[in-house]
């Protein structure tokens, strides 16, 4: 029997790293750095992902055929290094050939062999072929796991080697870039410095696209004057207001910038009226441009399905926007759009762009992660000291746990392998009732400990998903927020944002039957399939283990934990205070 074809994809020295096994073509394993060292959006070589990489596939490397990673770094170097240091005076012009040559594929590569050397687990030298693969090559390869045959496609990003943004027709196992717009004209680049000049952490513009639902349209108009929109499809970044280029993130915003839109906000103090109107400004104004370069691919290409990738296409308002207001009658959108899904793209660009091999795969879940046995769960509840139950019968489970849905029980959710991506989709989940707002103020006050104005997304049977919202087609990574209808608005109140819209997943029964199956039990019961459904975690990454997820629990007032067949409801007290002392060690 021949050996299967096993392609690598690696990220490393960026932010999100991690990895993806490719054999012929399917995923076998997708790995993110964060999950293991419980750094969000680490960037930390990914030494877990690979020791897990390791465990799971029984493979070493000297079984890989190649290495992928998703930068073409001379080219980011000629893109970026030039640029940023047109501005340094002639003295300090002698850094430009040294900057550019640390990012020498050569030199890159070199430093990828001497991290694996410099670690004795990896018990060998010889690492296959290293391939670069452009980021924007990268991420459109997305692509080539999609529902379609054929497609357009657009990837946004904060920036990739060459560009912020891309197009691309794909036909088959072909990809052919059309066009491509400016390195530092980027929506995903003036997102996050807008996020962070509204006080918050970097990664953090879902909060903000959530606080543009409390704005008001105050700054619109001046915003236009940042974000200026051109002919076929293009725009450019004022450079009047916006400085990215010159003193990159440190100082993104000039003073005319400034005297505009107001001082930069102190992380955590009070959100005023001109904080959610200028988020409010940078969301509407990142939808205008969206749907800018969108109509230009709609204009040029034949095909009325579209595939969005990079972190821009977490955008799910606007991701909406596309479906609603545009021709394009399907819309899709991987579950790991943003740099956790680089790897995974690096590799099938190679495996079907460069090999030339056909598709055959159609990700149809996010199950990717790491799963664990219920010896490893009952093993994370007995060194807590918490009493469980092992409910043998999967109906009987299933029907429990709606019924403590039903009461208003907050339920940790824990199955199989995790989700790929930055969002908890069924596998590392807290569900609850979205029949009442009191649940939301719940959530938010004994578990997350968030912002009020955040929304929980709603879980939905896929064929009941068009009775509750303005959608025509399933969603199943949370990359829509489509409006509620408005019947169905006092039926699911804290399912629905303020602006009206919810950020839903679909679930169909083929992809995670457990999952399904308690929404279903839930529906069956209360005359609702639908759920709430955020993420298994508070401050931290969504949780992997079992130990992690028996913290959690801990350290929250969750009412209820299912791992597995194994069903929690007991709260020990010193087993709640050991796990808070612990986390906080961890965290340092």
């Amino acid at each position: 029997m021949a050996r299967s074809l096993n392609i690598l994809g690696l990220i490393s020295r960026t932010h999100d790293t991690g990895l993806a096994l490719l054999r012929d073509g399917v995923p076998d394993v997708i790995f993110e750095e964060e999950r293991f060292n419980r750094q969000k959006h680490t960037q930390a070589f990914p030494d877990r992902s690979f020791e897990a990489f390791f465990d799971d596939t029984g493979l070493s490397l000297a079984d890989v055929d190649y290495l992928t990673m998703p930068w073409d770094t001379k080219v980011l170097a000629t893109s970026f290094y030039r640029i940023v240091t047109r501005e340094l005076p002639a003295s300090l012009n002698l850094l430009r050939p040294a900057a550019h040559a640390t990012q020498d594929p050569r030199v890159v590569n070199l430093w990828m062999r001497l991290q694996i050397a410099l670690r004795r687990k990896y018990k060998t030298l010889k690492l296959p072929p290293i391939v670069q693969v452009g980021h924007h090559d990268a991420h459109a390869a997305i692509y080539f796991v999609s529902p379609f045959e054929e497609a357009s496609v657009i990837v946004m990003d904060g920036h990739g080697d060459r560009s912020a943004t891309s197009a691309y027709a794909g036909r088959g196992n072909r990809l052919e870039q059309q066009w491509q717009l400016g390195f530092f004209d980027s929506l995903g680049m003036l997102y996050t410095c807008a996020s962070q000049h509204l006080g918050f952490k970097p990664f953090e513009e879902g909060t903000v696209m959530a606080l543009a639902a409390c704005g008001e349209p105050t700054y619109v108009d001046r915003f236009r004057e940042v974000v200026v929109l051109e002919d076929e499809g293009r725009f450019h970044l004022n450079r009047d207001y916006v400085s990215v280029d010159t003193y990159g993130l440190l100082r993104p915003f000039t003073q005319k910038f400034l005297d505009t839109f107001g001082p930069a906000r102190e992380p955590g103090s009070e959100l005023k009226d001109r904080h959610r109107d200028l988020a409010f400004a940078v969301q509407a104004i990142t939808e205008e441009a969206v749907l800018h370069i969108v109509r230009q691919v709609e204009k040029t290409q034949a095909s009325r399905n579209l595939v969005i990738s990079g972190g821009v296409g977490l955008n799910c308002v606007a991701n909406a926007r596309i479906l609603r207001d545009t021709s394009f009658e399907r819309v899709w959108v991987p579950p790991c759009a943003s740099d956790t899904g680089a790897p995974l793209g690096s590799a099938l660009w190679h495996h079907h762009q460069t090999l030339g091999h056909e598709r055959g795969f159609e990700l149809t879940h996010p199950f990717y992660g790491k799963a664990y046995s219920e010896g490893e769960v009952i093993a994370a509840l007995d060194a807590a000291g918490l009493n469980y139950e092992r409910i043998e019968d999967d109906e009987e489970l299933l029907k429990r746990v709606a019924h403590d849905l039903a009461d208003q029980k907050i339920v940790g959710w824990f199955q199989g392998r995790y989700e790929i991506g930055p969002r908890a989709l069924g596998n590392r989940s807290i569900l609850a009732d979205p029949r009442s707002l009191k649940i939301k103020e719940l959530i938010n006050a004994r578990i997350k400990y968030r912002e009020p104005f955040r929304p929980f997304a709603p879980a939905v049977l896929v064929e009941r998903a068009g009775e509750f919202f303005e959608v025509d087609q399933p969603d199943p990574y949370m990359t829509m927020a489509p409006r509620v209808r408005p019947d169905k608005v006092d039926v699911i109140p804290a399912a629905v944002h303020v602006d009206g819209t919810g950020r839903i997943q679909t679930v169909r029964r083929e992809d995670n039957p457990r999952y399904y199956a308690v929404i279903e039990a839930f529906g069956n019961l209360t005359g609702v399939p639908v759920v709430i459904n955020t993420s298994f975690n508070r401050h931290e990454p969504i949780v992997t283990t079992p130990a992690e997820a028996v913290s959690c629990y801990l350290r929250t007032e969750m009412d209820r934990l299912v791992m597995g067949n194994v069903y929690v409801k007991d709260r020990n007290r010193h087993a709640e205070e050991l796990a808070r002392i612990a986390f906080e060690r961890v965290r340092g």
